[in-house]
């Protein structure tokens, strides 16, 4: 979407916006966008990114060669066992 394109709003829209803005939330007419009360094709955490952190890290060679030769995307593999691996860690000392 280009950014001039919604940044540009008329007097008659902005007036209307106004309006509704000053209106409690009652009063509002939805009756054209009713709510949907089940999301069957729902899935929770789709769009949740974890932040990264950029880091030194050094790993044997071997280890590197073997996740390069999976293809690309080696180091998202290499952060998924790694968390795969910190998740068994998590459970077993829950279960001490």
């Amino acid at each position: 979407m280009k950014k001039a394109a919604t940044d540009i709003l008329t007097a008659s829209q902005l007036a209307e916006l106004k309006t509704l803005g000053d209106k409690p939330d009652e009063a509002i007419d939805t009756s054209d966008s009713p709510e949907v009360p089940e999301w069957p094709d729902a899935r929770r955490g789709v769009f949740y990114r974890p932040v990264k952190q950029q880091l030194t890290l050094r790993l044997d060679a071997d280890v590197v060669d073997w996740f390069k030769q999976q293809g690309e995307g080696y180091q998202s593999r290499i952060n998924s066992a790694l968390r795969a691996h910190v998740g068994r860690m998590l459970v077993s000392k829950s279960q001490e």
